[in-house]
């Protein structure tokens, strides 16, 4: 296949993945009759040999990250923490057709509140609880206060409430157990992500389709969205590429 035809394919396969966006909720139980998986690796695999194809079974992708148990063996090479923020640690670059990264939370941790750039963003706890809180998106108007400078998704930004605009509608609000799998695309609004517990940290396991290198994150008093460039804190097993 020229390179050419397979930059095309690519294309094709991350638009057919974004138009997804608008339709899919995610699954709640894992697909009935459907391979399950009994380690991070087989999960890998999997996720490798699905993502192969021009069409994408997201639902299947779902169905994948709700059946894969928890087992510190196979994460725990992967983790990073830090002391005053919250970490973002590549598992696998999914040769370029998805993301998998393990994020680790120390105690009272959070992120800013963000959107996902038109993907599709599943998250799994691996060890812990979070909180996820989603808000509607702002208005138009006040999107249109948009500033493209670097901010960063790892520091919660509760907005000082000084400048003018329209706090940000909450519209739900949940606790992540222990194996759940929670799902998020731009169609059902912001989100941010925080554990609460003073003693514990906490572990997730999150899948980005298609990938993406920036996002947007909001001031919750006024709305006002700010463009966030997102890195990675380590890189594959123990923070040394493959």
């Amino acid at each position: 296949m020229s390179s050419t035809l397979a930059e095309l394919n690519n294309l094709t396969r991350e638009r057919r993945l974004r138009e997804l966006t608008k339709t899919f909720r995610g699954i709640e139980r894992p697909l009935k009759n459907a391979k399950t998986v009994d380690s991070l690796a087989d999960l890998i695999t999997e996720l490798h040999r699905v993502f192969e194809k021009d069409h994408v079974n997201i639902e299947y992708v779902n169905h994948l990250l709700l059946s894969y148990k928890s087992n510190p063996v196979d994460w725990i090479k992967f983790t990073s923490f830090d002391r005053f923020r919250y970490t973002r640690n590549l598992v696998d670059s999914g040769n370029g057709k998805f993301n998998l990264m393990i994020l680790c939370w120390g105690e009272g941790h959070g992120s800013a509140i963000h959107d996902h750039a038109d993907s599709h963003c599943f998250m799994k706890m691996l060890m812990g609880e979070l909180q996820e809180v989603r808000y509607a998106w702002p208005t138009k108007k006040l999107q249109e206060l948009d500033e493209e400078v670097t901010a960063d998704i790892g520091i919660l930004d509760e907005g000082s409430g000084y400048s003018k605009g329209e706090e940000l509608k909450e519209i739900s609000r949940k606790t992540l157990e222990f194996n759940g799998v929670c799902y998020i695309n731009d169609t059902l609004g912001l989100h941010r992500v925080e554990n609460p517990n003073n003693s514990n940290v906490a572990v997730s396991l999150h899948l980005y389709c298609p990938p993406f290198d920036s996002c947007s994150v909001f001031n919750k008093s006024t709305g006002k969205r700010t463009s966030c460039n997102v890195t990675f804190w380590s890189k594959y097993e123990n923070g040394q590429p493959k």
